[in-house]
């Protein structure tokens, strides 16, 4: 029986809840996975058992529960070293770090504009200015990881890191 269970939306609308599934998935943690449909009439009674302010993800390991997707790989990345949620060099941990809060606390006009639906493709869809400098923002963060940290392999960082898991909703 996994050790953790991760309980999360809909993996094509959550982008927050795509983050940890999709690193905890890459780097082979065994985990339960719980989904519950946002939105609904029942939503709310759904999430109240958990001290997460009725949001998605949540992490149970035991009696412990740790909600936020930042918190959550931070969290994972502790327990578990032998992962490499983050790069091993100092610097480039540091960087990672940032970038990874960047996108956790960053690009709210992204967002809003353009929320995650895997299932759709917005062909021709009309970007204002603010947004196509977020978009701007977001390829010249991949530009720098990739020149500066990224030339022992094909992710931001080399390897993979909780910063692709954090990116990978707007690739």
């Amino acid at each position: 029986m996994p050790d953790y269970t991760l309980i999360i939306g809909n993996k094509n609308y959550s982008s927050w809840s795509l983050r940890p599934w999709l690193w905890m998935k890459h780097v082979g943690l065994d985990f339960t996975e719980k989904r519950i449909a946002l939105f609904e009439e029942n939503t709310d009674e759904l999430l109240s058992p958990y001290f997460s302010d009725y949001k998605v993800p949540i992490l149970l390991d035991g009696e412990l529960t740790v909600w936020d997707s930042l918190a959550i790989l931070e969290y994972l990345a502790e327990k578990h070293p032998d992962k490499h949620g983050w790069p091993e060099d100092e610097r480039a941990r540091a960087v990672a770090r940032s970038v990874s809060a960047e996108m956790h606390s960053g690009f709210a006009r992204l967002r809003a504009a353009l929320p995650m639906n895997c299932r759709r493709r917005f062909d021709d869809f009309p970007v204002s200015y603010d947004v196509l400098k977020e978009i701007q923002r977001v390829q010249a963060i991949w530009a720098y990881c990739r020149k500066k940290f990224g030339e022992n392999g094909p992710w931001l960082f080399g390897d993979f890191s909780i910063a692709d898991a954090m990116y990978a909703p707007v690739a």
